[in-house]
């Protein structure tokens, strides 16, 4: 390709609405255009890369047993009242009615219509195991896009499902699929973490997602510095700090005046915080549910939401705390009765707390559980924390940001029970089918990239997804001989399986076309010059180098093949 045929239009500052990395030198390099909130144009640069993701992701599925299909983006809503999910996606599920009024939905996944189709082509065992894949758009009103394409309205997934007829082929698939992830990420120059994850409104029982280290990621992981734990701050667990033990001490009430955070509380008593107990009250799906937790720990509202199995879960508002009888700042289980109370089993690993009175103004000194209050459910709803002790082996806790570029989940039976997808075994009985669903945001996945692999000048693409493998810089082009040297080098490279960006501009500097190499990002820049071609030579230098290095006219093709491959 030649710059003066490309598409695009590289811009020399960044864009006033770019947030990340990847959005700024996606937008400045022309690689999208943003035609509406979280929906892009994908331009030449961009599509080639994404090209070559799917090329890589459909191999190693195909590898791994997958068959390739294409299922409708356009659905009908009833398949998704069906399996109860129309409720559970919220907002965020696009919907609309066609010209006979019947309700539509712009698919964000694809289970449903996998569902249907495993219900015809499903009949026995015989039938089973199978992987079905394909790479189709998906559609997801999110409340706010953001970061170009790691949080978009419209994106491009693969998404594969596995089918087996019981628990043992449900595990094998899903280790076969893990593998494939790996693979396509390593295979992308991506070095991605598995780490257990929630499994959100997609269901199922277990799920790991594939998270790309980068510090502008949404995402925290939770890894161990003693073994291979590694989970989504959603789902991660650890050993909470333990506290000193002590005999039991008489209640007695306190002035606090003004006192409404734990801060303030530890401030004023010159307590720890890890010795006072934090309320917070949830409305979930309509229900105001009070929440105790020690107050040093943060309420992890994934598990919290999970437990509750509630479709909305969201901070009680002032009015509805007040409604509820509720005294903010001063709230506490102790004598609280006619609200459900959900506490975190910190509360059983200490004594003499300090805990609201349940009026303004005052808090209690010495509460303890169970003799001074009592809560419905104690379980594990607390975050996990950087520095705390690993449940598994005892080492330290880290945290990692990353971005998410892959999901994986054990369904079970969820869809097969709930939409009658069955099979006859051996003893011609009817079984559910034992579902897995994967998925990998393809453009998400590019951007990622980018995150992880840039400096301030630009991209720094791997090779294996890069647009192409070299920029080639043609110096002096009004100089016939440079101009010549310039074209049969191009020529000469793709010929060899080299894929080339040939800069053909003639008016533009050195200077102006070094740094859209750089910014653009591709593994290998080639300079062709008045200076090099004296001496039988061009210059090459690799995205990062800071020498470059002086290459042989006659056996170049093989000189850059081995500075890319090798």
């Amino acid at each position: 390709m030649r710059f003066t045929r490309l598409m695009t239009k590289t811009m020399r500052t960044d864009p006033a609405e770019a947030e990340t990395p990847s959005h700024r030198y996606m937008l400045r390099t022309g690689m999208v255009f943003q035609v509406a909130a979280g929906v892009y144009a994908y331009l030449p640069l961009a599509w080639r890369s994404l090209r070559k993701i799917e090329g890589i992701i459909r191999e190693e599925m195909d590898a791994a047993g997958g068959q390739e299909i294409r299922m409708p983006a356009l659905q009908p809503i009833e398949l998704w009242d069906e399996s109860g999910r129309s409720k559970t996606f919220g907002k965020a599920l696009f919907t609309l009615k066609d010209r006979r009024e019947r309700g539509m939905v712009l698919a964000p996944t694809h289970e449903e219509v996998i569902s249907q189709l495993a219900k015809t082509y499903i009949q026995s065992y015989r039938d089973l195991p199978v992987i079905p894949y394909q790479i189709q758009t998906k559609f997801r009103d999110e409340p706010r896009s953001r970061a170009g394409l790691i949080r978009v309205r419209e994106f491009d997934m693969k998404d594969a499902y596995s089918l087996d007829a019981d628990e043992d082929g449900l595990e094998s698939s899903y280790r076969a699929m893990a593998q494939a992830y790996r693979n396509i990420y390593e295979r992308c120059g991506l070095p991605a973490l598995m780490a257990e994850a929630d499994s959100g409104a997609i269901g199922g029982k277990d799920s790991h997602e594939f998270i790309l280290p980068t510090p502008t990621g949404e995402d925290t992981v939770i890894t161990c510095d003693g073994c291979d734990y590694a989970a989504n701050l959603e789902r991660a667990t650890g050993v909470k700090p333990p506290l000193a033990p002590e005999a039991p001490l008489p209640m007695e009430e306190v002035s606090t005046p003004g006192v409404k955070t734990i801060a303030a509380l530890s401030d004023f008593l010159r307590a720890p915080e890890s010795k006072t107990l934090k309320a917070v009250f949830y409305d979930a799906d309509g229900e105001t549910v009070f929440v105790t937790i020690r107050g040093d720990l943060e309420v992890n509202e994934v598990k919290l939401s999970n437990h509750l199995k509630a479709a909305a879960l969201r901070l009680a508002t002032e009015e509805e705390v007040s409604r509820a009888g509720l005294v903010a700042g001063s709230a506490s289980p102790v004598g609280l009765e006619g609200i459900r109370r959900v506490a975190d089993d910190s509360i059983l690993s200490g004594a003499n707390f300090v805990v609201g009175a349940n009026k303004p103004g005052a808090h209690l000194l010495n509460a303890n559980y169970p003799r001074d209050f009592e809560v419905d459910e104690v379980l594990d709803i607390a975050m996990a924390a950087a520095g705390q002790e690993c449940p598994g082996c005892g080492g330290t806790l880290k945290s990692v940001r990353g971005i998410e570029v892959g999901h994986i989940f054990k369904l079970g039976t969820f869809y097969s029970e709930t939409m009658g997808v069955q099979y006859l075994d051996r003893e011609g009985r009817r079984r559910p089918v034992i579902m897995g669903c994967y998925g990998i945001g393809v453009g998400r996945l590019l951007a990622a990239a980018i995150e992880q692999n840039h400096d301030d000048k630009g991209i720094r693409f791997p090779v294996p997804i890069a647009p192409y493998h070299v920029h080639l810089v043609g110096l002096n082009l009004t100089d016939p001989d440079v101009a010549t040297a310039a074209e049969d080098l191009y020529r000469r490279l793709w010929n060899a399986g080299v894929e080339c960006l040939y800069d053909d501009r003639p008016e533009e500097t050195a200077g102006v076309k070094f740094n859209d190499a750089d910014l653009l990002g591709l593994p290998l820049r080639v300079v062709v010059s008045r200076r090099a071609l004296a001496n039988g030579s061009v210059e090459a230098r690799r995205r990062g180098d800071k020498a470059a290095t002086l290459l042989p006219l006659a056996d170049v093709e093989q000189d850059v093949k081995g500075l890319l491959f090798t």
